[in-house]
């Protein structure tokens, strides 16, 4: 499970004053099981009193993930399924024409998330 607070770092993506949490799990593709209650407990467990901050949520199952973005198939938002092949395919962030800058998904090989960013990164010039 992955549990974000981003306002802490970004004060508009929650409202003045106010905090918002987002969650996300795993569960097999195509899963249409709703996994709140689950996420919400381990969070209480480490966080008690978590469940009577909450003031709205949102859910999203894998089919309403990939209604809303068709290349979510299944609702895997991380590309699909890893091979064996995928490791030698590319194995490093995918460089660009411009010299330092580098496309970092959490999709990109060798693993799904290793970057632990997205979008496009430039390098550090030493």
């Amino acid at each position: 499970m992955q549990l974000v607070q981003p306002g802490l770092f970004d004060e508009t993506r929650a409202p003045k004053g106010k905090q918002t949490v987002w969650a996300y799990c795993h569960v097999p593709n195509g899963s249409t099981f709703d996994m709140s209650e689950r996420i919400e407990s381990q969070i209480e467990r480490f966080a008690p009193g978590f469940r009577s901050r909450i003031r709205a949520r949102s859910m999203m199952n894998t089919a309403a993930i990939e209604a809303e973005n068709a290349n979510y198939v299944g609702g895997d938002i991380a590309g699909g399924v890893r091979n064996p092949l995928s490791l030698f395919v590319n194995p490093r962030p995918f460089v660009t024409q411009m010299k330092g800058v580098y496309v970092c998904s959490s999709a990109m090989p060798p693993e799904l998330g290793y970057m632990g960013c997205a979008g496009i990164t430039r390098r550090k010039k030493r």
